[in-house]
């Protein structure tokens, strides 16, 4: 099989940092936290009243307030990521053949704060008098869905929903769309809206999120103190092209996606299996598909949750994979300053993951305090760093077992 080359020409986010890529990215390099109060709901009498909001969006800004009425925040962050990551790329659809661009974007929850919504309405006024529109609103798919319709990309267009995974299905599925001659370009991403009562609750009730009430000790990646992840929210789209289509309109280009591994740890319900062996053959099947050794391998944005099991285990897969090399790696999670995007996630890092070669510059995991022997790699500690990084790895690991990993090389032309 012809295997056609895949590259990133746009990208576009709303972040807990960032209303754009271009700030969000910025944020990163600054190591700015996204984790404060919770705003959009009163969380008094609940044990968790941190999260990582995206602040001051304003859908309105972006559409009609007719339009933003029809659209759940879920779906409202995510047209607008892939708006911008259109304008970025300087992409026309004159440009190209409709049939053969699609749109691949996760969510994990959808629009959960609708159904909450909705519930009361209807226990309220009776199950007959819930709007019209929940359905169409809150379902997951309908963020891909209403980026198809306005962008009129007409090639294939789905919903990966893979939990903390998807945002990372998105992209390697959407890679692979382009790599096989299915597509020549691809919008792809995640996007997540579940700061809510109900998943606050949940989370809490499985003993998954961090309770402290200080900012700076909350979302705390690979520290021996951290106690759980903080939900975040938000959305990010990545234009993917073939590389001959990018290059006949002079795009410019950001990075190569080079491979892409998913596996699946068959193991339990919610924790990772200990020895990290699920996520260590995602990364293995991400290096063959990329034909990449593991020593060329210079930076892992790792999923990195703040959660005992998954910082150890993800450690341990890392050590499987790369032996000796994975102690010249740098190994930084970004979460320490998104918070847990959910579904949006793997998409998020992905974009910091390709801006991370562009600019040579690696992240840090902020407010990294207390080594943890059980995660004694180069965690790239409070202060990221100018770097000669050529290949990167951006990986997720979600609840059911879902691994995933994808490999990207810098971009020389």
């Amino acid at each position: 099989m012809n295997r056609r080359r895949v590259v990133i020409t746009g990208l576009g986010a709303v972040t807990p940092i960032g209303l754009t890529a271009p700030e969000s990215w910025q944020a990163v390099k600054n190591g700015v936290c996204g984790v404060a109060p919770i705003t959009q709901f009163d969380p008094a009498g609940m044990k968790v009243h941190l999260a990582a909001e995206v602040k001051g969006f304003d859908p309105e800004n972006y559409m009609t307030r007719q339009e933003a009425k029809h659209m759940g925040r879920f779906t409202q962050m995510a047209l607008v990521s892939a708006m911008e990551a259109l304008s970025d790329a300087g992409f026309q659809m004159e440009q190209a053949d409709p049939d053969r661009c699609g749109v691949i974007i996760s969510s994990g929850i959808g629009g959960l704060s609708i159904t909450e919504a909705e519930h009361d309405r209807g226990l309220a006024r009776g199950w007959d008098k819930v709007s019209p529109f929940y359905i169409p609103t809150g379902i997951s798919n309908m963020a891909a869905g209403q980026v198809a319709i306005s962008t009129r990309f007409q090639g294939l267009c789905t919903c990966p929903v893979a939990a903390c995974a998807g945002g990372t299905y998105a992209v390697g599925d959407a890679f692979r769309c382009i790599r096989d001659g299915y597509a020549d370009a691809m919008l792809c991403g995640g996007t997540e809206a579940a700061v809510t009562p109900l998943a606050i609750g949940g989370f809490t009730a499985m003993r998954a999120l961090a309770q402290t009430g200080d900012p700076a000790r909350a979302s705390i990646p690979f520290d021996k103190e951290r106690s759980g992840f903080v939900l975040g929210e938000g959305a990010a789209v990545l234009l993917l092209e073939e590389l001959e289509h990018a290059q006949a309109r002079n795009a410019k280009i950001y990075a190569e996606v080079l491979g892409y591994g998913a596996t699946c740890d068959a193991y339990h319900m919610t924790a990772p299996r200990p020895d990290g062996s699920g996520g260590a053959k995602a990364m293995a099947l991400a290096l063959k598909d990329g034909g990449t050794a593991a020593d060329q391998v210079d930076y892992i944005n790792a999923h990195g949750t703040s959660t005992h099991l998954n910082d150890a285990g993800e450690t341990a897969a890392i050590k499987a994979v790369f032996g000796g090399h994975a102690y010249k790696l740098a190994v930084s999670s970004t979460k320490s300053m998104t918070g847990h995007m959910l579904g949006a996630a793997g998409a998020v890092e992905a974009l910091f993951t390709a801006l991370a070669l562009k600019d040579g510059f690696i992240p840090a995991t902020i407010n990294y305090r207390v080594p943890d022997g059980d995660c004694d790699l180069d965690v790239v500690p409070n202060t990221g760093r100018a770097a000669d990084i050529r290949y990167a790895l951006s990986n997720s690991l979600g609840f059911g077992g879902h691994n995933g990993s994808l490999l990207f090389r810098r971009w020389e032309a």
